[in-house]
């Protein structure tokens, strides 16, 4: 809990937020986007039953996830477009990941509606965001840590259900990173419904006349 006043945590939050541009032209944005295009590449590779490529492809796409968000708070590139931009191809990829390993036979389809049923609590809000016009809350370390873990996890899933001498080791890796992200997922989404709410607070107590 703060200790400080209103306006001193506001300021603090302020010094804080990194500079947000219009740029379109950026390498975080063009790796959201290479991911995007990936999207319909991974399903077709899970029909043609190349899991192995399937598998390669989410660990290049873990890593552009990774790479984006450290390319662009390291460099200054963070943009509104990539605000938008990068939660939703994370959200893409794992709605098609899920779905995928789900059709094969890799994970449970109960696991499924966990992971989806937090994306709806997520969708739940944009009503209220819109209505009160409120900034998209960034997205949180959190949130980060648990794409980065159901990412990573996910393709040693994949890769166990081929045999070899991996097998037992990668599903035993898979499913403890795909555990420990779906806890994650959640938590960053209770996050965020906190920070939404924060911000609904906020705004009540600006439009309460003095």
């Amino acid at each position: 809990m703060g200790t400080g006043t209103g306006e001193e945590q506001a300021a603090g939050a302020q010094q804080r937020v990194l500079p947000v541009s219009d740029q379109v032209w950026t390498l975080p944005n063009l790796l959201s986007f290479v991911r995007l295009v990936l999207v319909p590449v991974f399903v077709w590779l899970l029909v043609e039953r190349e899991l192995g490529w399937a598998a390669l492809l989410l660990v290049v796409a873990g890593f552009s996830d990774f790479a984006d968000g450290k390319i662009a708070r390291h460099y200054g590139l963070v943009s509104r477009l990539g605000q938008v931009l990068d939660p939703i191809a994370d959200r893409l990829y794992i709605a098609a990941t899920v779905l995928g390993l789900a059709a094969v036979g890799a994970i449970p389809w109960w696991l499924v509606a966990v992971l989806v049923a937090r994306d709806a609590f997520i969708l739940s809000m944009y009503p209220v965001v819109r209505r009160r016009r409120l900034p998209i809350p960034e997205v949180s370390f959190i949130g980060k840590a648990a794409t980065f873990n159901l990412l990573g996890g996910f393709p040693l899933i994949l890769l166990g259900q081929l045999d070899g001498w991996w097998t037992v080791l990668a599903l035993a890796t898979g499913w403890a990173l795909a555990w420990w992200g779906t806890v994650l997922y959640w938590v960053a989404g209770l996050v965020y419904a906190w920070q939404v709410l924060d911000m609904v607070r906020q705004r009540r107590a600006q439009e309460v006349p003095v």
